[in-house]
């Protein structure tokens, strides 16, 4: 048993699909497959439930998951302890804004000449590399962590929507969600952020209408692009909105109670890297 096989079928499980395991793992659908099939024969149980619609993990594949996951990062933890890395190594995400630059500011004055290294990847990407210690720590937003890690609750971020610069709710101070209901809603994909999704649509039809469904997709600046040039709305979190120069497009906060994520802090549940707590601390500086 080879710990490239254990990680093939770590993002297979994770995935369902044979394909998008291989484009996470950078490499050809076949050698996934290969190494796959090897690691069924060597322990003499089928991982998986193959259909032409679907990919399941079979009962051998559930026991084997959180046993694979465990070695995958306790060998991770044995090369960081022959060679610890020199710099913080910290997952970011979307629309930190004002927030990341404060928190990195602070930490360079606690750990001066400490280099670090931001990754910005998908959430259980993110969550995955602080559990098998490729990540000293990652920011997350309602997150449910993975064994090994725990998340530490930071701050709220709460959210404005995103009109066109001329519409009239432009020009509030605040506005009522439901004074929303007539624009179409440009929101992403829910796999991409269910948080994020649950949060506003249920808001919205706590609020007493349903969202009339807009442009679903591309990234957060065609959608404010798009927002320029039409009747439309989204939402971007306070912190972020601070930093966008979008001239078309105005961002007027919710009427109190509004809408807010909570950030947290992605830790290893053991063994935290010498990074973490002056990563902490400089957090709980931002904070203040």
């Amino acid at each position: 048993m080879e710990l490239r096989q254990l990680s093939y079928f770590v993002a297979v499980a994770e995935e369902l699909h044979f394909g998008r395991a291989a484009d996470r793992l950078h490499i050809v659908q076949s050698a996934v497959s290969q190494q796959i099939q090897r690691l069924e024969r060597e322990l003499g149980a089928e991982l998986f439930d193959r259909s032409p619609r679907r990919v399941r993990l079979t009962g051998a594949g559930e026991r084997l998951l959180p046993e694979a996951r465990a070695v995958l990062a306790a060998a991770e933890r044995a090369r960081a302890a022959v060679a610890a890395p020199a710099g913080l190594r910290l997952g970011t995400s979307t629309g930190l804004g004002s927030h990341l630059d404060r928190v990195l500011a602070a930490f360079a004055e606690r750990a001066p000449g400490v280099p670090v290294e931001l990754f910005s990847l998908p959430v259980a990407e993110r969550l995955d590399r602080v559990a098998a210690g490729r990540l000293d720590a990652a920011f997350v937003r309602s997150a449910e962590p993975p064994p090994g890690v725990r998340v530490l609750p930071l701050w709220p971020d709460p959210l404005m929507a995103a009109v066109p610069a001329g519409h009239p709710l432009a020009a509030r101070d605040e506005i009522d969600l439901a004074e929303l209901a007539g624009l179409p809603l440009a929101l992403t994909p829910r796999r991409t952020n269910p948080a994020l999704v649950d949060l506003v649509v249920g808001a919205c039809r706590t609020a007493g209408f349903e969202p009339l469904p807009g442009p679903v997709g591309g990234s957060l600046h065609d959608t404010l692009a798009t927002i320029g040039t039409r009747p439309l709305w989204t939402v971007v979190y306070a912190a972020h909105a601070s930093v966008l120069h979008t001239p078309r497009v105005a961002y007027v906060p919710f009427r109190a109670p509004g809408l807010a994520l909570r950030t947290g802090l992605a830790v290893p549940t053991a063994g935290p890297t010498v990074h973490c707590g002056n990563l902490l601390l400089a957090c709980g500086d931002h904070e203040s």
